[in-house]
């Protein structure tokens, strides 16, 4: 019987359910969990005795993962951010749909192996639309949870993050099925089976990047947190985005100190690069607080500290520039002669932390939490810069390292290194700082070149082609300047030739299954398609069909 008590206990399950997956990201980084963390949650939809309840609990369960995945968002958007896991949450209701559909009641033979399919590429359809800029971007994508899992990176080489997404989910459905469906064991091993195989067969046959026989040595600066001010994220917005025109000159001059004694600090630790030879310093994002065309004397200081360490500056501007309106965050590269003309605009900003969707209806999210108090500007392209040894690099700025199709048109372009300026200091004692920091791996294996994330307060890695880490990472507590040694690599991975082809995969079957389900309905005389879950009982006792 089904009773309203049962329903709450099945919506509160369903949430609980949904976050489980945080867990295999860091900071806790099991990573072994993703191939199971889906499974309490399956075989709740599975069970759903009708099909409004199982897309209820599909959006509870995609609202809960989001608040689990964000939840360092809290300190920012306040209670903000549940509103915004509920819209987001809606995009796991077809495949809950599909969960309830192919795994309900007691498949096998066909509905089986559909399921192994199916199910997998419903879970990819909502991480690709979920992956859109305008809704968030690609934080916390499933196959992300194995950026540490030297197997799951080669994957990653193939198809992207998109890849190693569809192995996780399929093995968690197989799983459900060992679980639940007797009749099912042989495809859900064979499944299990195949998966492990296939990965074998790309561990060992696949060629690996290959070595150019270059090294770069690139310098990472970290200042870590200023004390007594503002810091990293929060720059040239949080000006305007008090109540009075006091407070509101108190908090500009306050980042003013903060960011000048952020420069100082930077300036400091590079110069103890001098006589250690390196090919590139990179500083991390909002390191600059000022437009240097506006500010020579920060210009001047920039092209001397070039001229002592001998390498280019790889700063990052945080401010209002002096030739055109609007604040930029610009990758901006710095010689012994100053700023060398090459200079990268950020393209995709962070919805909330440097604009806001929607202003004139969203605005007050400003009021209630550390939302832009004045959007950004966005740049127009990618950029590559050269360096004095002819390496090309190729800039992205915070969390633009989450998105596989930029560092991937990067190196289409011509980058030999991937460099990605970040700050997650209004985070810092949170998971956002390790989340950030593992990205680079994933981003490094899909495109079979170095990848370096620089941040100002740390965590900071570098990455190799493969995407296992070179040297320590700098944590949070770290202020220093460490020196890296990247081993170049020539060649093109699959990923890099083919882009994301997983995804599309995953939508043409789909689309074709949905296809075969409308043939079969309209087709005259065709008989009922058999429910997927066994009928539920009603409070009188006689028998209802799922789905009414």
């Amino acid at each position: 019987m089904v009773t309203e008590r049962t329903r709450w206990w099945r919506a509160a399950g369903a949430v609980a359910a949904g976050a489980l997956p945080c867990l295999a990201f860091p900071a806790p980084a099991l990573w072994w969990f993703a191939y199971v963390a889906l499974v309490p949650w399956m075989l709740l939809l599975r069970s759903a005795p009708t099909g409004r309840r199982a897309a209820l609990e599909g959006w509870l369960g995609g609202a809960g993962f989001i608040v689990a995945v964000h939840h360092w968002l809290l300190p920012s958007l306040h209670v903000f951010l549940l509103p915004v896991a509920l819209l987001l949450g809606v995009l796991w209701i077809p495949w809950a749909l599909l969960v309830r559909e192919l795994l309900g009641g007691a498949p096998h033979g066909w509905r089986a192996a559909a399921a192994l399919v199916l199910v997998p590429a419903g879970w990819l359809l909502s991480e690709l639309a979920r992956s859109w800029q305008g809704l968030g971007g690609p934080w916390g994508l499933l196959g992300a949870s194995q950026w540490q899992v030297p197997p799951a990176l080669r994957l990653a080489s193939v198809g992207g993050v998109w890849l190693v997404s569809l192995l996780v989910v399929a093995v968690n459905c197989a799983l459900v099925l060992l679980v639940a469906v007797p009749r099912a064991r042989v495809p859900a091993v064979a499944v299990v089976a195949g998966c492990a195989v296939l990965t074998g067969l790309v561990w060992l046959w696949l060629p690996r990047p290959e070595a150019s026989g270059g090294v770069l040595r690139v310098a990472v600066v970290q200042p870590g947190l200023m004390a007594d001010g503002p810091d990293g994220a929060s720059g040239p917005t949080t000006a305007g985005t008090t109540g009075t025109t006091g407070t509101t000159a108190t908090a500009a001059a306050a980042a003013a100190d903060a960011a000048q004694r952020r420069f100082d600090a930077q300036e400091r630790l590079t110069g103890t690069l001098v006589g250690r030879r390196v090919d590139l310093v990179v500083w991390g994002e909002s390191s600059v607080g000022a437009d240097l065309a506006a500010r020579p004397d920060l210009s001047r200081r920039l092209a001397a500290l070039s001229a002592r360490v001998g390498a280019p500056l790889l700063v990052n501007v945080d401010a209002r520039r002096s030739d055109r309106p609007g604040i930029y965050k610009s990758s901006v590269l710095v010689g012994p002669q100053g700023p060398t003309g090459e200079r990268y605009d950020k393209m995709r900003l962070v919805p909330f932390g440097e604009y806001v969707p929607a202003r004139a209806v969203l605005g007050w999210a400003t009021s209630v939490g550390k939302a832009a108090g004045e959007d950004r500007m966005r740049g127009a392209a990618p950029v590559v810069m050269g360096l004095p040894d002819g390496t090309r690099i190729g800039p992205l700025v915070c969390f633009e390292s989450a998105f596989p199709d930029m560092s991937r048109e990067l190196t289409r372009m011509g980058a030999a290194v991937l460099v990605a300026q970040s700050s997650t200091s209004t985070f810092q004692h949170s998971w956002a700082p390790a989340q950030h920091a593992s990205l680079g791996a994933l981003r490094a294996a899909e495109n079979g070149r170095p990848f370096v994330h620089a941040t100002l307060t740390g965590v900071s890695a570098v990455y190799g082609p493969s995407g296992g880490r070179i040297g320590p990472a700098l944590s949070t507590s770290a202020s220093t300047a460490a020196v890296y040694e990247l081993p170049l690599a020539r060649g093109t991975t699959l990923f890099v030739r083919f882009g994301n082809w997983p995804g599309g995969a995953a939508v043409l079957a789909l689309a074709a299954y949905c296809a075969l389900r409308g043939a079969r309905a309209v087709r005259p005389g065709s008989p009922a398609p058999e429910p997927s879950a066994p009928p539920a009982r009603t409070v009188r006792g006689s028998a209802a069909r799922p789905g009414r």
